[in-house]
């Protein structure tokens, strides 16, 4: 049978049309900040030893200063989101990574201890607004078909953080010093600035209202979205933290192997984040099961296999690989935020690092009570399964649906839903219709 050509998608087919000739120039753009914040956040962990060290202060209580830093995403996305719901996206991208250049700058100059736990937070605040953002405005720029892998392209910038930004972070860290390493982040940051200032879609301010934001607080379908999130990721972080050790004391390897492992769990994250969303973009909902198993099998195979570093190898590659149910989760939230497409957006990335403080805590409960550095692997099946059960009951959902659509929210509400023209009058239907006009 012929298909009509009247059949496909009118919004669609708009998007393609209006996409920009330099597409790739502008997810790269958008990737670049994804690739400064990737490059601060993991690589603050492995500096903590150096500003410790350098600040006089023991390395618990430097640790803080990685949790302020988590907790200006927590808050700051949220706020952002609904504070900056007046503005052009483009305006907010701009004012966000010059925040987050700013606040990196800061952090490495900061005179002392608690002048840097205060940068570090401020670096944070924009972390979670501007993924959230950046996902939107990609997602805006491609057929509804195509919008998960957009967002996994965006995220492909802190997948790649992981494989060349920390690496050579942390050795800047150790031949120049750790604040040298932060000045890297903010000059990152920068660059990113001037990139989406001559590449970043324009578009018009007043898309939407504070109010209107915070309606996504009402939708059952956004809480359960991130629920899965902040549970589900709880796993991989539960072991990505105490890897390094792990490999120390149960695989038997040399620090100087450690690299090794690191790069290629970023290089499962990043291979899945270009391959996984093709599928999500078919079925979002069941591909997100389908990664929460996944992870749950590869993290409860981690104690097997810890012993062995070339099976060792192959599972932190799958687990890295689950990292691309944050592109999939947030192509869900679009579909069931409705009008509160930032707020949703960045709350995402709130739950993210809320898995970030869960997963390790709960491994270090169980390190500390004597189970071993591989059970960080049994706890992490554990929110994965945990998170799948929450993704049932998120899939049964069979609530309203939104008011408005993540592919046209870009547009006025009135302008998505024209109205219809008035029916004929019964003489005027059996007229013969002019094939001109």
């Amino acid at each position: 049978m012929t298909r009509s050509p009247h059949a496909t998608s009118p919004s669609t087919t708009s998007k393609s049309a209006s996409a920009p000739p330099h597409l790739a120039i502008v997810l790269f753009s958008l990737a670049m900040g994804g690739f400064a914040i990737g490059t601060t956040e993991f690589a603050s962990m492995s500096l903590l030893p150096f500003f410790a060290a350098d600040l006089h202060i023991d390395e618990p209580t430097a640790g803080h200063a990685i949790s302020a830093y988590a907790l200006g995403v927590v808050l700051g996305a949220p706020l952002i989101a609904v504070l900056g719901a007046k503005f052009a996206r483009r305006t907010q991208l701009l004012a966000l990574m010059a925040v987050f250049a700013l606040g990196n700058a800061l952090t490495a100059l900061a005179p002392g201890f608690g002048s840097m736990v205060a940068a570090r937070f401020l670096s944070g605040l924009p972390h979670g607004a501007y993924f959230g953002i950046a996902a939107l405005v990609a997602a805006s720029l491609v057929p509804q078909h195509r919008r998960s892998q957009a967002v996994g392209q965006v995220m492909l910038g802190l997948t790649v953080a992981t494989i060349i930004g920390v690496p050579l972070a942390n050795l800047i860290g150790q031949l120049v010093g750790w604040r040298a390493s932060f000045g890297l982040v903010s000059l990152l940051a920068l660059l990113t600035v001037l990139l989406c200032a001559l590449f970043a879609p324009r578009d018009q301010a007043g898309r939407s209202d504070p109010l209107r934001e915070l309606g996504a607080l009402k939708s059952r379908r956004v809480w359960t979205t991130l629920a899965i999130s902040a549970i589900g990721f709880g796993g991989m972080f539960a072991v990505y933290t105490y890897l390094a050790t792990t490999l120390i004391e149960v695989t038997k390897v040399s620090t100087e192997v450690i690299p090794f492992f690191l790069a290629i769990f970023g290089i499962g994250a990043t291979l899945g984040n270009l391959f996984v969303p093709r599928f999500a973009d078919r079925a979002v909902m069941p591909t997100a099961g389908g990664i929460l198993i996944f992870a749950a099998v590869a993290l409860l195979v981690f104690p097997l296999v810890a012993g062995n570093p070339w099976l060792l190898a192959i599972d932190i590659f799958a687990i890295g690989a689950s990292v691309a149910l944050g592109a999939v989760l947030q192509t869900r939230l679009m579909d069931v935020a409705g009008d509160a497409q930032a707020l949703a957006a960045a709350l995402n990335h709130s739950a993210f690092n809320t898995a970030n403080a869960l997963g390790p805590f709960l491994g270090g409960l169980a390190i500390r009570e004597g189970l071993g550095w591989t059970s960080t692997g049994p706890v992490g099946a554990a929110l994965a399964v945990l998170g799948f059960l929450i993704w049932i009951v998120a899939y049964r959902d069979t609530g309203p649906a939104p008011v408005a659509h993540a592919s046209d929210s870009a547009a006025p509400r009135e302008a998505a839903s024209p109205k219809r023209a008035p029916p004929l009058a019964p003489r005027e239907r059996s007229r013969p219709r002019d094939p001109v006009a």
